[in-house]
């Protein structure tokens, strides 16, 4: 009877670290698969906005992000995370390449840490990095009704 209860604890040992997580694919491409594409390639994986802009080839600046972003994981160590690279164009493309490294995208007043997930890929920078306070509806305030226009002055 013991032994085949370290059988089991055994085994249920194995399944635990045998756990299956959720695996991630971009429109059906594992991670790997997803950095090992070629810019061509990846063209068959992004939206048609996307495509047209990388058929017309990279300009000088996003390619000068890139290659900032090549040096900053270049310069770390294989466990270390890359320095942050500032910019301020919202409107580059997030492609495979840039996956795992910290980008601070200007908002018009700062520059917001963005961590590139593989979840990413295929979107903008600028959607990452808000430029606009969301509106509170509801809030009295100066120039709203008579009863509400009151503010102490303390």
């Amino acid at each position: 009877m013991p032994a085949e209860e370290e059988l089991d604890v055994e085994a249920i040992a194995a399944l635990r670290k045998k756990r299956q997580f959720k695996k991630f694919s971009f429109r059906g491409l594992e991670l790997d698969k997803l950095l090992d594409l070629s810019p061509e390639e990846l063209l068959n994986y992004v939206h048609a906005r996307a495509r047209r802009r990388m058929k017309r080839g990279l300009k000088r600046k996003p390619m000068a992000l890139i290659k900032k972003i090549r040096k900053a994981r270049a310069a770390c160590g294989p466990l270390d995370k890359p320095a942050v690279v500032k910019t301020h164009l919202r409107n580059m493309l997030i492609v495979p390449e840039m996956i795992h490294s910290c980008v601070a995208v200007y908002n018009g007043k700062t520059f917001n840490m963005v961590q590139v997930m593989p979840e990413m890929v295929g979107t903008y920078l600028g959607e990452f990095s808000i430029s606009y306070r969301p509106v509170r509806h509801g809030r009295p305030g100066i120039g709203s009704t008579n009863s509400s226009r009151f503010i102490p002055l303390k």
